[in-house]
């Protein structure tokens, strides 16, 4: 016989900002300086660490990790502010995208995954080479 124990999540949900670490509020104040807070979910996980997701009134997304720093940045059909892609994408994207533009960018250990415009899908290691590419139809 073995017994299973798990934990219950506290999710919380939220508009306060000050709800977010330091870094996280920071960023949202530099990129996103008119945009209001729909909803920010405090996603408390096993081992005390907590995730972050907001949620803009424009309909962006940004996902925070414990410490405060973006994950994931999804704007859905508009731009994403070009200072959060480091400057070897952007170049990248500029002069093979088409006329395509980021609108969704998330950063992980491995790497950047890049979404454009037209749907178009880019995998670039964290000095920004070009790794893969997925075409959606």
């Amino acid at each position: 016989m073995f017994c299973i124990s798990v934990a219950a999540r506290a999710d919380k949900y939220t508009l306060d900002r000050s709800q977010l670490p330091q870094p996280a509020q920071e960023m949202i104040a530099k990129y996103f300086p008119k945009a209001k807070i729909a909803m920010i979910k405090v996603d408390k996980h096993l081992l005390k660490r907590t995730d972050y997701d907001v949620k803009l009134v424009n309909g962006t997304k940004i996902e925070f990790n414990n410490a405060g720093k973006w994950t994931s940045v999804d704007c859905k059909k508009k731009e994403v502010p070009q200072e959060l892609v480091i400057r070897s994408i952007r170049n990248y994207v500029k002069n093979n995208g088409n006329g395509a533009y980021i609108v969704k960018v998330e950063n992980s250990f491995k790497g950047y995954e890049i979404e454009l415009s037209d749907g178009v899908e880019l995998k670039f290691s964290k000095l920004g080479k070009l790794n893969g590419i997925d075409m959606n139809d």
